[in-house]
């Protein structure tokens, strides 16, 4: 990727914390309002790289999604139209054919969700971790908002293959590693909306590298003006190696951005060595289609 993909993005603000009458800070944050937006189509085609890297082996793999969100989303729904966002993420894509195979797979599986052809819904993590499970995987799904988890146990009730765990996501993940087979991935997408986001990924992520450390950790992260979010410290906090460690950015273009939001970056520890020079050719090379 080039660092400058074309997207573009209308909010006026990406989130913002709401105050309480009691002044405490209460979630505002809900994944609706950017469904299959700029960062969604970033997150989703590396997360579908990786499940399918992890799957290439046959043994069990327990997938875990800290913030899972509602997991499918209707985007004719007045909360996806409010800024369209997705306008300028899967709506760009949503026509294109003969594509790399990495963003044909990404394609591929979003419009498993919408066998009509036109583009009606889009698909959260929790979705895709589903569809993509073979029979003797496992999900785990964490969510703290009393709405999304709603949806959640409407949507997953009874399978015998996802778990819920309603609570906070950080905390969670100490409780459900190491996987009992030896093989998982984190997915941690916070969104970033408290002051204490950086610490409570930081001791959370130190929790679980010294419960499975071989384990393969995917963190979602906003590139904000005014707000500087930096993981640059993290390896060292967590002892690891460079090999063992991965950084991909992207800049979305100046007149593009998501309100305040001018990119996004996804770090990665023990990205499997079989797709890792994968996604990094095609970080280095992607663009998004024009408009």
């Amino acid at each position: 990727m080039s660092g400058r993909g074309g997207f573009a993005g209308s909010a006026s603000l990406y989130w913002s914390p709401v105050q309480a009458r009691s002044g405490a800070c209460v979630l505002s944050y809900r994944h609706g309002f950017h469904a299959g937006n700029p960062a969604d189509v970033f997150k989703h085609a590396v997360l579908i790289a990786l499940i399918r890297a992890l799957q290439e082996k046959p043994r069990a793999i327990q997938f875990v999604d800290t913030h899972a969100g509602p997991a499918l989303y209707d985007l004719a729904d007045p909360v996806a139209q409010k800024n369209r966002e997705y306008a300028s993420g899967i709506g760009r894509w949503w026509p294109l054919r003969d594509l790399d195979p990495l963003m044909q797979a990404y394609l591929e599986l979003v419009r498993s969700f919408n066998p009509a052809g036109a583009l009606e819904r889009y698909p959260g993590s929790p979705m895709i971790f589903r569809r993509l499970l073979r029979p003797n995987d496992k999900l785990v799904l964490c969510e703290l908002h009393p709405a999304e988890q709603k949806a959640l146990k409407t949507r997953f009730d009874g399978d015998p293959q996802v778990r819920l765990r309603l609570g906070n996501g950080y905390e969670q993940i100490g409780k459900v590693l190491p996987p009992p087979g030896g093989r998982g991935l984190v997915l941690i997408d916070p969104p970033w909306e408290l002051k204490t986001e950086m610490d409570d990924l930081t001791a959370s992520l130190e929790r679980a590298v010294r419960l499975f450390a071989h384990g393969v950790y995917l963190v979602w992260y906003p590139m904000i003006e005014g707000r500087e979010i930096s993981l640059a410290e993290l390896p060292d906090r967590l002892g690891l190696s460079p090999e063992r460690w991965l950084d991909l950015r992207l800049e979305f273009a100046p007149e593009q951005r998501l309100g305040r939001m001018y990119g996004c970056g996804l770090a990665l520890i023990n990205c499997p060595y079989r797709v890792r020079q994968t996604l990094l050719d095609w970080h280095r090379d992607f663009s998004a289609p024009a408009r």
